[in-house]
């Protein structure tokens, strides 16, 4: 592959904001290889059950029937995971990239019974040479393509709460596809940490089909060098009392680019639904540029939407009183991006991964 235009807004705004969609370049081609750096950490066996045979699916928006099939056709990791009883244990799945595995094409789905409770990380990180040890950086030879589906089904009265890190390499592209349907009183809390890849695109859809089923998705990101982000995240409130909160928090610096598209679409018969965007993004140099483009969309009338977006750069009131107790401007600009990706890190119940991230950030 070449050139590639993925990841549409559900709504197509004027070509003046440069929001629309977007157009990679030099897309490494879809080889159907094996990947086969797959660990699985602190398993639950006997509530977890994992299988190789996914149903047949086609998203809801997702990026766009080319890089939808790939998944559908050529994936080289296919997953089920189905909660089938409560459990506290957070499952890990790992997949790691080395020189002997660039290519994943991962088709994921997630099911919760009635009833059930659940914790579930995935990782998508870096290994060395000489073993899985973590990694942040990439050797400079390494060029990888991920493309990706997770799609997550709450049966009624269940719980999730799912963590999704991205932690690739520098020469990585990363094509992120993920769709949730709750029913009944199901509750789903999404995080995703965003800090790999040389291009990182993702696309979360969410329908709110049950009455009083919720949704809370928190994000953080973290660019440097010249990192392309676009996130397109889309919700839709279609069962009654139903609440989705978005909470975006990311830094750039460097020549980064970001696009953020946040909309949450109010249907038809969703009364006293509930919906709320809040994003955010600190420029941490004057090359590095931020487009943001929150939409509601509304066809009840009976709903609360609210959103709010912004970009700014550091605060120099903050960055001096930071610097007169004894910190340099670098280290005073790390603590103040990691005080507000902390917003989202204490929400991870998981210790050793919330030590772990702010060091890269």
């Amino acid at each position: 592959m070449s050139k590639m235009t993925i990841n549409n807004s559900p709504v197509r705004t004027s070509n003046n904001y440069q929001i629309n969609n977007i157009s990679l370049n030099d897309i490494p081609s879809f080889s159907n290889v094996k990947f086969e750096n797959v660990i699985y950490q602190d398993f639950d066996d006997e509530n977890l059950k994992v299988t190789t045979t996914t149903s047949d699916f086609h998203l809801t928006y997702g990026m766009g029937e080319i890089i939808e099939n790939e998944v559908k056709s050529n994936s080289n990791v296919k997953m089920k995971l189905e909660l089938t009883a409560s459990t506290e244990k957070e499952n890990i799945i790992q997949f790691v990239f080395d020189k002997n595995n660039r290519r994943l094409v991962d088709d994921i789905e997630i099911l919760v019974n009635e009833n059930v409770k659940g914790k579930m990380i995935i990782q998508y990180i870096v290994a060395n040479d000489s073993s899985l040890e973590r990694k942040y950086h990439v050797d400079e030879q390494y060029e990888g393509i991920h493309n990706g589906v997770i799609r997550t089904m709450m049966n009624a009265n269940s719980e999730l709460q799912l963590t999704v890190i991205n932690l690739t390499g520098f020469r990585t592209i990363n094509i992120f596809s993920m769709e949730n349907e709750l029913s009944e009183k199901a509750k789903l809390e999404y995080h995703i940490v965003d800090f790999g890849g040389n291009s990182s695109v993702t696309n979360y859809y969410t329908n709110l089909k049950g009455d009083y089923s919720e949704n809370n998705l928190n994000t953080i990101y973290l660019g440097k060098n010249e990192q392309l982000f676009d996130m397109n995240y889309i919700a839709e409130t279609r069962g009654k009392g139903t609440k989705m909160n978005m909470d975006v928090q990311g830094a750039i610096k460097d020549s980064v680019k970001k696009h953020f598209k946040g909309t949450i679409d109010f249907k038809r018969g969703g009364k006293k639904a509930e919906g709320a965007e809040n994003e955010f993004c600190m420029l941490l140099s004057d090359a590095a540029k931020s487009i943001s483009l929150p939409m509601l969309l509304c066809d009840e009338e009976d709903v609360i939407g609210n959103h709010a977006t912004a970009a700014g750069k550091v605060n120099h009131k903050e960055l001096f009183y930071l610097m007169s107790r004894g910190l340099t401007e670098e280290e005073a600009k790390i603590l103040m991006v990691r005080a507000r990706f902390n917003k989202v890190i204490d929400q991870i119940s998981n210790e050793d991964l919330k030590k772990e991230i702010p060091e890269i950030a």
